[in-house]
């Protein structure tokens, strides 16, 4: 965008763009100047025309937000039009992998319990609509390997193909799709032990190819297993969202995955309360079957924000096990059922959070800008500066992993005498948004180094 000082109609685009900075995004807390969201700004005689390109195509306040510039506008002298396009363009995750199948995947999002029962699957599906009937692109991960729901939910599919190696995700109702359910159909339990679930989840990580998606909602399966602890640890996730229903008890053990997800550092978007009254079609009376409140008082209480809640509507079941989501059936985001309304306005809030956490973490220090092996130390330049140097043997008899400490005393279990002098990395992964894993010369591979670790292990001889 091009600024200038120039007169054209008597209306300067310098005072435009100073009238549009009280325009404030509500959550960025900064005006839509400053944050660069003005594009293409246009004069024309007593006509001025420009862009909004906003972060989500979701975003609940663009009216407001379009409203709002048009009036700063209109208001300056020799404004005769204001012609205003609104358009959106969903910002990179910091976290986002360069390679594999998830490469194009900008933003990763968990949705998890702490038990099963609570409307997850449910919850997630109507979110990834949601965001989709938005304009954004969005795919599904059905993480539940047990337990698939998801193309029963979203009518079948057929098995997905492969193709270079890579699988290519089923699709339907605009969401491109993955689920083991795919593969082994409705019928079939999948009798597998832990270490088998998660290599599948492993590949469905990797071997999946995506393609270009703004958002790709992950369902975890209920509780805080192999499965999930290899999706927070190992999936480049931009943040998790927490699914439960009112009463105290499924609150209590819910928050046990919003603890885990905290513990590996991947952030928490927000609270769903979901089955939170049952709205009568008839009367419309809102009936507090299963208490109410429960998820909002625990996000109060933990600082985290609370996304909204979904009543429970009977239409909601019924048309996921006919295969057709209500919000699939096509109603303009003001009609609907109220579950359809709050599935929507959730999905809102959920786009803003991740912006907000995007944006956050632009910003954060102490984390690695450039990671490299060299013959006898790692290297990592910090993102505010430093450059830190591990010697490997040293790196190595620092693992944190149980095989090399004791994690109820935290006694070193790995003989320092048995590392190699010459011992090397020889892969680097990074792991989400808070750790590196290193694959080592002597097979060694379970350790994960958070980066509050190798920061303190940095002493002063070695920062530059």
């Amino acid at each position: 965008m091009k600024e200038s000082s120039g007169v054209r109609g008597g209306v300067r685009e310098q005072d435009i763009l100073e009238a549009l900075r009280v325009v404030q995004d509500p959550d960025l807390h900064r005006d839509i100047v400053a944050l660069g969201f003005v594009k293409n700004l246009r004069v024309a005689g007593g006509t001025v025309a420009f862009d909004i390109e906003l972060t989500t195509p979701a975003c609940p306040v663009k009216d407001r937000l379009r409203d709002e510039a048009s009036r700063a506008v209109e208001a300056l002298p020799g404004v005769e039009r204001v012609e205003i396009k609104m358009t959106a363009q969903v910002p990179k995750s910091v976290v986002s992998p360069a390679e594999g199948g998830m490469r194009l995947v900008k933003n990763a999002v968990a949705v998890a319990s702490g038990k099963g029962g609570v409307g997850k699957s449910t919850v997630a599906i109507h979110l990834a609509l949601a965001l989709a009937q938005s304009g954004a692109r969005v795919g599904l991960l059905d993480a539940d390997i047990y337990g698939p729901s998801v193309p029963t939910m979203l009518g079948g599919g057929a098995p997905p193909e492969m193709s270079g190696g890579q699988i290519r995700p089923a699709e339907k109702s605009g969401l491109k799709f993955v689920s083991m359910g795919l593969f082994t159909g409705r019928e079939t339990p999948v009798i597998w032990r832990g270490p088998m679930a998660t290599k599948m989840i492993q590949q469905f990580l990797g071997l999946v190819d995506w393609g270009e998606l703004d958002y790709l909602i992950i369902d975890l399966p209920p509780g805080t297993g192999d499965v999930q602890i290899t999706l927070a640890q190992s999936a480049p996730l931009a943040g998790a969202v927490i699914v439960t229903t009112p009463q105290e008890v499924a609150v209590g053990v819910t928050l046990r995955g919003l603890r885990m997800f905290e513990q590996v550092q991947v952030p928490i978007l927000g609270i769903v309360e979901n089955m939170s009254g049952f709205v009568c079609p008839h009367c419309g009376k809102s009936t507090e079957i299963f208490r109410h409140g429960g998820g909002r008082r625990a996000a109060e209480s933990l600082g985290v924000p609370f996304l909204g809640e979904v009543p429970l509507d009977p239409a909601v079941a019924a048309a996921g096990d006919a295969g057709k989501p209500v919000l699939i059936e096509g109603a303009s985001p003001a009609a609907g059922t109220p579950a359809s309304r709050a599935f929507r306005e959730i999905a809102g809030k959920l786009a803003q959070q991740i912006s907000i956490v995007n944006a956050a973490t632009s910003s954060t220090k102490h984390t690695p800008a450039e990671v490299k092996v060299g013959e006898k130390e790692l290297e990592i330049r910090w993102s505010d500066g430093p450059v830190s140097r591990y010697p490997f043997p040293e790196l190595r008899q620092a693992c944190p992993c149980a095989l090399c400490v004791d994690e109820m005393t935290g006694e070193l279990r790995l003989d320092p005498g048995q590392i190699a002098p010459d011992i090397r990395i020889l892969e680097v992964h990074r792991v989400g948004r808070y750790a590196l894993q290193f694959r080592w010369s002597d097979g060694h591979s379970t350790g994960i180094y958070p980066y509050e670790k190798l920061r303190a292990m940095a002493a002063p001889a070695r920062v530059v």
